[in-house]
């Protein structure tokens, strides 16, 4: 069999990862850090044609079975596969290293689907698609967005120009052009015409939410003894004893276990250090792996509310949006700020009421401010110092 250029640069990535390992289960615990150090989760795969976001990349001992690989699909379900068994697009780095380990393993470094013959660019028409089409956005990158057809399960690529106009939970009208597969994986190109916000059409979960108790206005802090009762607060004591709540939160790749493993903090941490680049991804795979983590549409907001709050109003609104779900039109309980997993929802509003009132929507400002403070009137976000300008339609400034 010829050797070629590829076999060599795998052996030498083998050679590389396996060098101070002796026996087949200190290779194979080699191997799992080489994954763990060089390979950033999650990432797109495909399991049998499925495609799936790979959490985490895991050796348990077992040398038969070898590494396991932590896989979520579409429908928010996750299981455990041999980490042989996937597919990773070429190309990409954990791709690299997926192959050197089936190679090491002694069997094809990539399946017969994704062999160089297989992996050309085989661009057709799309008959199926004529006309506009709807796409959920689930992920936005430099030159490719990865989307779903409204509707539908499968998952696929779309390469377009002005994808920066395409935000993680919105839908977007398409006129498209062309289809293929390139690495066992299904691409679409074409034509963004439009884009909108729709939570009830993506086809989500709501999220779960838990009673925890009845919170009762005659027992909560309000001034000292004598200060008058603000305006805001009358209406709220007057209603009186409500239930309270906390609403599920979705952080794809957190264990309860390991708090480093939080990834909405190492995202901040990349930020702070400068890497814009590497925090945003996250945030973006966040998304694509559950588009009901929150707190991923909150700090993506975050990331362009001083330069673009035009832009940031869509990622906060989608987050408050899919939130919603859960709530209904009477909902009339609490949701605190000092139960945790509230934070991403009512970090959504907080962003989403300010842009409104940047943006001079004055009234719909209002409104989300006063539903914050009902929702949560301790009021740990501090809307009660800024409502009443907004109710005057002050302008906003930026102190």
């Amino acid at each position: 069999m010829k050797h070629t250029d590829r076999d060599s640069e795998l052996d030498d990535l083998i050679d590389e990862i396996t060098t101070d390992a002796s026996g087949e289960a200190e290779q194979l615990w080699a191997f799992r850090q080489a994954f763990e150090d060089e390979v950033e989760v999650p990432c797109e795969a495909s399991v049998i044609g499925e495609p799936v976001q790979v959490l985490k990349f895991d050796f348990d001992g077992n040398e038969r079975r070898g590494l396991t690989a932590l896989c979520l699909r579409a429908d928010g379900t996750k299981h455990v596969v041999t980490a042989s068994e996937m597919v990773i697009p070429p190309g990409k780095q954990g791709g690299r290293y997926l192959a050197a380990y089936r190679k090491w393993m002694g069997i094809a470094p990539m399946p017969p689907s994704v062999r160089p013959a297989t992996r050309r660019n085989t661009s057709v028409p799309v008959p199926a698609l004529e006309g506009p089409v709807e796409l959920v956005v689930l992920s936005v990158k430099q030159k490719a967005a990865r989307c779903r057809l409204l509707g539908a399960g499968q998952a696929f690529t779309f390469r377009a120009g002005r994808l920066w106009n395409l935000v993680p939970g919105e839908i977007a009208a398409v006129k498209p052009a062309k289809q293929w597969t390139y690495g066992g994986n299904p691409y679409l190109s074409g034509v963004i015409e439009s884009t909108r916000l729709d939570a009830k059409a993506l086809g989500l979960a709501p999220l779960g939410l838990e009673e925890v108790g009845i919170w009762s206005p005659a027992e909560h802090y309000w001034g000292e003894e004598g200060d008058p009762i603000e305006e805001w607060a009358r209406p709220i004591i007057a209603r009186g004893p409500r239930p309270e709540f906390e609403m599920e939160q979705v952080l794809p790749g957190f264990e309860v276990e390991d708090p480093f493993s939080d990834p909405i903090g190492q995202s901040n941490d990349l930020k702070d250090a400068g890497d814009f680049s590497g925090a945003y991804k996250i945030l973006m795979a966040l998304c694509q792996a559950d588009l009901r983590c929150l707190d991923a549409h909150s700090h993506l907001g975050n990331f362009v509310f001083d330069r673009r709050p035009e832009d940031a109003i869509r990622h906060y609104e989608v987050g408050f949006r899919i939130g919603e779900l859960s709530l209904g039109e009477s909902f009339d309980g609490l949701l605190s700020w000092v139960r945790i997993d509230n934070r991403p929802f009512l970090r959504c509003m907080h962003g989403f009421g300010l842009c409104l009132w940047r943006l001079g929507r004055f009234e719909e400002a209002a409104e989300v401010f006063d539903r914050m403070l009902w929702l949560n009137p301790s009021d740990n976000q501090g809307v009660r110092f800024i409502v009443e300008d907004v109710r005057a339609k002050a302008p906003w400034r930026d102190e």
